[in-house]
């Protein structure tokens, strides 16, 4: 065998991901609120960016000064009626040229809400009399977790503080009766029980029933409970539902030290008008990036190569971080006007009308690849008139109809809530059922997926929902 050193010359294909290349991938899979903290930490680390409301807000802050420059040039001065305008200070604001938006908004006739533990604070303080008490109630409403449940026992309380287990349970029994009602509770079911008594409930068996059989509630086995206390089904009915009205966590409505808020920003908005549907880009609250003409006349004055490389790369960085963010407004705008046009029988008629779409669909439609649609829509929210939806509630898969056409498994979902909206809850329906119900209208499923599809719409099974 022959063996030696050839040169050969081929042609191969590559995508090489440069450092742009990826940034632009990023930016695309960003949300408004990602976007914007990106944007303001590349303010932070590149000299060559800058935003436009800053810019005007400096310019707006140079006319000020100058104003005040003049009027302190300005010799003819109306003393007696600087003194009239700023008379008794401690009681007069000072004025300034503001927008009525301003003076007024939302949160001028709000206030902070107040959290649990302090609202409890406030009622131990007009509640108790002795110091001790003080002391012992503060440490069960530090001792509270999250659902306004106490997270240790009596007997602990009292080895730690020091105090009499009577006493203890005495200042707990009192901060059982602060506001909200079932708060300081050592269990679901004592919980349940305080907010009967409070609700003047008499009936004992509706304390057993709280007390020793909420997971025959949770299952729906009324006809048990009815057997074991030896009363009507009916009545043990109507106090079960007596029960499921009550809060099961008192802390609902007040701040918690371990809330995480997140509240959604749409991305896009469709609007009606006159019958046609305008998609506005949600930028607004976005700043506005420019290239600084001071850095940028910098690179070509500097003779430093080495710092002059460095302004030439941070400017490069610059121009494609501003040429992406309006690449993403381009993609974002044509993807939702590629659904819009896909799915405007949904916008006219509700979801029953949602059409199966795939990835594929709009990514031919708008000439893209399909890894860029999911990046577009992946996270992002559009604000409808018929409500707020992530992109990606559009793209659903097919199921055939009897008439060949295909129908989304959202439109099957929706007609499977309203037969169940509509049934005899003493006779519910059965998934075999709701499944021949819907060949009825043309839609051919089996009685399995019509439990799978209300297990994702979390509706119990019929023996569940049955009622007596």
């Amino acid at each position: 065998m022959k063996m030696g050193f050839e040169l050969n010359l081929t042609q191969t294909q590559k995508l090489i991901m440069t450092p742009e290349l990826r940034q632009a991938i990023q930016i695309l899979q960003f949300n408004n609120v990602e976007l914007m903290e990106f944007i303001y930490k590349q303010l932070e680390v590149n000299p060559f960016l800058e935003s436009v409301d800053n810019k005007n807000q400096d310019s707006s802050n140079e006319e000020i000064d100058t104003k005040y420059e003049k009027e302190e040039r300005n010799d003819d001065v109306d003393w007696k009626d600087i003194t009239e305008r700023y008379d008794d200070l401690s009681y007069k604001a000072y004025e300034r040229n503001i927008d009525s938006d301003e003076k007024q908004s939302f949160e001028s006739y709000t206030s902070k809400k107040m959290s649990l533990k302090d609202h409890l604070m406030v009622q131990l303080g007009v509640s108790v009399k002795t110091n001790k008490e003080k002391r012992i109630g503060e440490f069960i409403i530090e001792s509270l977790d999250n659902k306004g449940y106490l997270s240790c026992s009596v007997q602990d309380i009292s080895l730690l503080l020091n105090e009499d287990v009577v006493e203890v349970e005495r200042v707990l029994r009192l901060i059982q009766t602060f506001d909200p009602v079932g708060v300081g509770a050592r269990n679901l079911s004592e919980c349940l029980m305080i907010q009967l008594k409070e609700k003047g409930i008499q009936d004992k068996n509706a304390y057993i029933i709280a007390e020793s059989y909420l997971e025959d509630i949770a299952s729906n086995r009324i006809q048990k409970i009815a057997k074991d206390l030896h009363i009507t089904v009916s009545r043990v009915q109507g106090i079960c539902d007596i029960i499921k009205m009550l809060e099961p966590k008192p802390s609902r409505g007040f701040i918690v030290d371990s809330d995480n808020i997140r509240y959604i920003v749409p991305d896009v908005t469709v609007e009606r008008i006159n019958n046609e549907y305008i998609i506005i880009v949600n930028d607004n609250n976005l700043p506005t990036l420019t290239i600084s003409n001071y850095y940028k006349s910098m690179v070509s004055d500097l003779d430093d190569k080495e710092a002059n490389k460095f302004l030439t790369d941070k400017l490069n960085s610059s121009m494609w971080l501003i040429k992406s963010i309006e690449q993403r407004r381009k993609t974002l705008y044509k993807v939702t006007e590629s659904i819009l046009k896909f799915q405007r029988k949904f916008f006219d008629e509700g979801k029953t009308a949602l059409k199966p779409l795939v990835l594929k669909d709009v990514a031919d439609d708008i000439g893209v690849h399909e890894s860029t649609v999911s990046r577009a829509t992946n996270g992002k929210y559009v604000q409808t008139p018929r409500g707020l939806f992530e992109l990606k509630y559009f793209f659903a898969s097919s199921i055939n109809e009897s008439d060949g056409d295909g129908i989304s498994s959202t439109s099957v979902k929706t007609q499977i809530q309203k037969f169940i909206n509509e049934e005899n809850t003493q006779k519910p329906l059965s998934d075999q059922k709701i499944a021949e119900m819907l060949s009825e209208n043309g839609i051919n499923i089996s009685r399995r997926t019509v439990a799978k599809y209300r297990d994702e719409m979390r509706i119990p099974a019929s023996s569940m929902r049955r009622r007596y």
